[in-house]
């Protein structure tokens, strides 16, 4: 844990970017990609985060954590409180952007002065209590949240719905928030692999029909109602199967209710996906699934899927629908209900309705999420405070 070593381009503004985790989740991944392409940009970049331990080293001292993996609540905001403290003296940026809300608390005393720019990545207070927060932490942590937004220049966010979201949850001014939609490591998710290439590989059966859904296992992200939706499908389509991809507190309910249905012949559980194997396990579905029942402000695994070449289904939630309604309005599900996401799976495996071929999914991910266009969007919302 250390102050930043990294030398920044004295010809461009710099900015100190405060978040989670590097490249973990869709606020890590934001931040990262951020921190790869804003200086090509005009602006910059470095950053302090909850972890991994060695980001200091594969981001060459551009970013560095500051505490432990493991380190305990007090000793996390002490952390942040000092080592921002510390680049703010050394380092001297032009601007401070907070990922994180709990991380940038502690320190914002210390950035009087500096313009400040929120990148709101979704109602952290109100998704703990669907996660089974008490109402009296959901309180305090929607307080922090109250307080970092009060005090921000700007607020970015991921899309319509969250524009929305954060003007009626937190009271923030409408003149003050931009929209900027998250972004994929295109040339990561552009394989060469066909779908038999990919299944072979990860040793994925090549003769049924395969849905997808890589997610946290919490209850808003709507995997028991795809779960009960495999039942009816596999009525129409018997040789479907489902792979879930992704850990969380609800698998073994989820397990258990794939038991009780009699679907262990429909659904397959991946656990948890390293980074290394998510595109080629994109490519290798027919559909990806995106059941979300709440709380949604982009969903990157969405654009992720397209990018490697794979159609989206999502439910109409959130800003969901705007990740892929330009590309085919086929593509969103009437609901998140369990019947809603049988009749549409159905349709779209059986050609019912017409789904976007790979190529076209690929180029749709490459012109609307690709990184640099996401850096130069964030950059100009940067100079309106320079």
């Amino acid at each position: 844990m250390s102050s930043s070593a990294y030398l920044p381009d004295l010809q461009h503004p710099l900015a100190l970017h405060i978040g989670i985790k590097y490249g973990s989740g869709g606020e890590g991944r934001v931040f990262s990609e951020l921190s790869k392409y804003m200086p090509s940009a005009g602006i910059d970049l470095i950053g302090v985060v909850g972890g991994p331990d060695d980001v200091s080293q594969f981001t060459q001292g551009k970013v560095v954590n500051f505490a432990l993996d493991g380190a305990g609540m007090a000793n996390r905001l002490m952390g942040a409180r000092k080592v921002i403290g510390q680049i703010l003296k050394q380092s001297r940026p032009d601007i401070v952007g907070s990922h994180f809300a709990l991380y940038t608390a502690p320190a914002l005393d210390l950035m009087k002065g500096l313009p400040k720019v929120t990148h709101f990545h979704g109602p952290w207070a109100d998704e703990s209590k669907q996660e089974g927060s008490s109402s009296g932490a959901a309180f305090a942590k929607a307080q922090v949240e109250n307080y970092v937004y009060r005090n921000s220049d700007r607020v970015i966010v991921l899309s319509k719905a969250f524009a929305e979201l954060v003007t009626d949850r937190y009271s923030v001014n409408p003149e003050v928030i931009r929209i900027v939609p998250g972004s994929v490591d295109i040339q990561r998710f552009s394989l060469a692999d066909t779908r038999q290439d990919a299944r072979l590989h990860l040793g994925l059966p090549t003769d049924r029909p395969i849905l997808l859904s890589v997610r946290r296992l919490v209850q808003r992200m709507g995997l028991s109602n795809l779960i009960e939706a495999v039942a009816a499908i596999s009525k129409v389509i018997p040789d479907v199967l489902l792979c879930i991809g992704g850990e969380g507190g609800l698998r073994s309910s989820l397990e258990r209710q794939v038991r009780e249905h009699n679907l262990t012949k429909y659904v397959r559980f991946l656990g948890y996906i390293d980074e290394a194997s998510l595109p080629r396990l994109y490519r290798a579905a027919d559909i990806n699934v995106v059941p979300t029942l709440a709380l949604e402000g982009f969903g990157l695994v969405a654009a992720e899927a397209l990018a490697a070449g794979t159609p989206s289904m999502v439910t109409p939630i959130g800003g969901l629908p705007e990740v892929v309604a330009s590309l085919s309005e086929n593509l969103i599900f009437r609901s998140s209900s369990v019947e809603d996401l049988a009749d549409g799976l159905i349709a779209g495996l059986l050609g019912k309705v017409k789904l976007p071929s790979q190529s076209n999914c690929e180029s749709y991910a490459r012109e609307n999420y690709n990184s640099t266009l996401m850096a130069e969007r964030t950059v100009a919302v940067y100079r309106e405070l320079l």
